[in-house]
């Protein structure tokens, strides 16, 4: 982890063993044991914490780019439905145009009928 390896562990097990003495030794190995064991509960806390945070992040980033899309296909939506209103608004004027002028006029031919073609016959 910090680059200590089995020699360097093993100088300083000699070195606490002569300052501290043999007496109180297993008591301070299982404190330190104890303060090692919180600091590495404490730092996978601090990485799930982090990890945690960046999914909540990328979720929020998902959330918006969805309501950007879901806003760009109501606005289009919208103006499609315009769209044909206005199609239709257009179509039922020149259909009341055609109903006006086929009433006002009921001697002329219906302007929708086919033209009469007529049968020549030899």
């Amino acid at each position: 982890m910090f680059g200590i390896g089995f020699p360097e562990l093993l100088l300083i097990g000699v070195v606490a063993l002569i300052v501290i003495g043999p007496e109180r030794m297993p008591k301070v190995a299982r404190t330190v044991g104890a303060w090692v064991g919180r600091l590495n509960r404490y730092t996978a806390q601090v990485k799930a914490d982090i990890d945690r945070e960046m999914r909540l992040d990328e979720l929020r980033n998902m959330q918006k780019t969805m309501e950007d899309s879901v806003q760009k296909y109501e606005i289009m939506a919208e103006e499609t439905t315009q769209q044909v209103k206005q199609e239709a608004g257009e179509l039922n004027k020149a259909v009341q145009e055609v109903a006006d002028q086929a009433a006002s006029n009921p001697n002329s031919q219906d302007p929708l009928a086919p033209p009469a073609v007529e049968n020549k016959a030899s």
